[in-house]
């Protein structure tokens, strides 16, 4: 979804000056957020797989089916526009 930046200065604009500088701290907060997002992931490539096998727990409940809910009956239980798997 796009938004003009005309409509973001125009809501900024309305609001008292305090609430001005809280619009403006968090705007820098997402920018910075953005700007670090890619470093995250490339920093998880470099790391080493973990090959530690999983605990009985973990297994148990990976092969379980409770709790498991199809893309389909997700669709449906939420009212999802989108084709899950």
């Amino acid at each position: 979804m796009g938004i003009r930046k005309k409509d973001l200065y125009s809501l900024i604009d309305r609001l008292q000056e305090p609430d001005q500088k809280t619009a403006f701290d968090f705007l820098q907060y997402l920018i910075e957020r953005s700007a670090r997002k890619p470093l995250g992931w490339e920093e998880i490539d470099r790391q080493e797989p973990d090959d530690e096998p999983l605990t009985e727990e973990e297994l148990r409940q990976l092969n379980s089916d409770a709790g498991y809910v199809s893309g389909e009956e997700a669709k449906r239980e939420f009212g999802l526009q989108v084709d899950l798997p």
